[in-house]
């Protein structure tokens, strides 16, 4: 009975051992995993989505490709679709464009253009992302494909592009109809295209918080009021109707590190900014971009055979990075992939080598290691006029 005793005594602590060490050794991944868990309860919003713009890194996900209605935040394809019009000097920012009988009759948010009025590019855009103007999005539809319908289908043309994967467009509003919805991921797609490819132009207008148009005769209030609350917010677009509810794609950059969070479906609007305050917490918190420096000698010049210079000095013109949790930061090790040597005729910026992040050992993200300079070829015709250059120089 002793003996029994002790034996399950034993296999109680070697129990407990185990789950020490499972804990340990799990880099965090239970904590992180009762973490999500945790940040996943506090919301009534039907989907939420959070990832880091640069990598497009996904930090947290709820219901993510549920397909849902999206308001106005079918403005973000408006957007990327008025770009492209401004890349292809389609537009212009000092351009009038003219409403017509159509877009005067939007409703919803919108600044009361009159048929036949007239106002330029750049005050429309103001409008339509500070006030989510519905009446300036059809003038715009108007402008770059005649009628709304056209538009559209631009839209879908478009979404088919990006690779969304829950997304239909009927309108360039977000007016509830059937078959108009998009997902939280297809969102944060879309925020992304805009702040990379447009960030600078864009956040000109979303981080206005007040603003105003026709001489001060048309006040402007940002319908995203993370903008004046939030530290670090960039944008981006607000989003409600009867069967969407409260939206908010929300982008902010703190510490180099920039969050697109995107939550649908919130009963109050109050709601849909809390918890994308928590939502953009968790991740700022949470996580970090790590970049690692390059160890003493990795940019040493490396030996250039049959060539016209002996050696050629290689670069790394971006490093590698990783979206991680800020407790890995130890696990990183940063290695380089060089040749003792390397063969003639070279040009510049080819590739030569790599920089690697490591990750407990394992690869998360590469860049190139390429050459400063091009270096001919050393033919025998080269050579003999070397020689030749030399023997004359010596007399």
């Amino acid at each position: 009975m002793k003996i029994k005793h002790i034996t399950k005594k034993l296999g109680s602590r070697f129990c407990s051992a185990l789950l020490i060490a499972a804990l340990l050794l799990g880099n965090f991944s239970v904590f992180a995993d009762r973490e999500k868990r945790e940040v996943a309860m506090s919301y009534t919003a039907k989907a939420a989505y959070l990832i880091e713009q640069d990598t497009g890194t996904v930090l947290f996900e709820q219901n993510s490709t549920q397909e849902l209605a999206p308001a106005s935040l079918t403005k973000l394809m408006d957007l990327i679709l008025i770009y492209e019009a401004f890349d292809e000097g389609v537009l212009t920012p000092g351009q009038k464009l003219t409403c017509s009988s159509y877009a005067k009759t939007m409703g919803g948010s919108e600044i009361w253009l009159k048929e036949g009025e007239q106002m330029t590019v750049e005050d429309l855009l103001k409008a339509l992302i500070v006030a989510s103007a519905n009446d300036a999005a059809v003038v715009f539809a108007e402008a770059i494909a005649v009628t709304e319908e056209a538009f559209v289908e631009k839209m879908n043309q478009k979404a088919q592009e990006l690779g969304l994967v829950n997304t239909h467009f009927v309108n360039c509003t977000g007016f509830d109809e059937e078959g108009h919805y998009t997902c939280a991921q297809d969102v944060a797609t879309m925020a992304r295209e805009l702040m990379t490819k447009h960030g600078e132009e864009i956040t000109r207008y979303s981080t206005i918080w007040m603003d105003s148009l026709r001489n001060g005769e048309t006040e402007l209030v940002n319908t995203n009021r993370l903008v004046r609350f939030y530290d670090g917010t960039t944008g981006l677009k607000t989003g409600t109707t009867d069967a969407a509810g409260h939206c908010l794609c929300a982008t902010a950059t703190r510490n180099g590190m920039s969050l697109i969070s995107v939550i649908m479906g919130c009963q109050s609007s109050d709601a849909r900014f809390e918890e994308s305050k928590q939502l953009l917490d968790y991740g700022f918190s949470s996580f970090m971009i790590y970049e690692g420096a390059l160890a003493e000698g990795a940019l040493d010049p490396i030996k250039v055979v049959r060539g016209e210079k002996t050696e050629v000095v290689p670069q790394a013109q971006t490093m590698p990075k990783a979206v991680i949790r800020k407790e890995e930061a130890e696990q990183m090790q940063v290695s380089v992939e060089r040749p003792e040597q390397v063969e003639a005729p070279l040009e510049q910026g080819q590739q030569i080598g790599s920089v690697v992040l490591l990750k407990n050992g394992q690869e998360v993200s590469r860049e190139p290691l390429t050459a400063t300079e091009a270096i001919g070829e050393l033919t025998f015709g080269k050579s003999l006029r070397l020689l030749c250059r030399s023997l004359v120089t010596m007399q």
